[in-house]
């Protein structure tokens, strides 16, 4: 399974860290990460994988709840998905 995560919200320190624990959790390896920050504003974008089949309503619900915890705004999608909306 192959995932892309999203991650918007005010800049503050942890935010990475806390993602990335998050997603170590839930069993999720980042493959590829890119972040910055936009005026004052943070964001990522990461490509996670697992070998085993996860829920993505149970994955999207934890990192909802943790990105409120974060005060940030963190999606799933499955990457097959973005692939097929990409090639439109």
């Amino acid at each position: 399974m192959k995932a892309i995560v999203t991650v918007i919200g005010k800049d503050s320190m942890g935010i990475v860290a806390g993602v990335a624990t998050k997603l170590a959790e839930l069993e999720l390896n980042i493959d590829d990460i890119s972040q910055t920050v936009l005026d004052g504003y943070f964001t990522m974008m990461a490509v996670v994988s697992s070998d085993t089949k996860l829920d993505f309503t149970v994955l999207r619900n934890e990192l909802e709840a943790h990105g409120a915890k974060l005060n940030v705004k963190i999606n799933i999608q499955s990457a097959a998905i973005f692939d097929a909306m990409h090639n439109i």
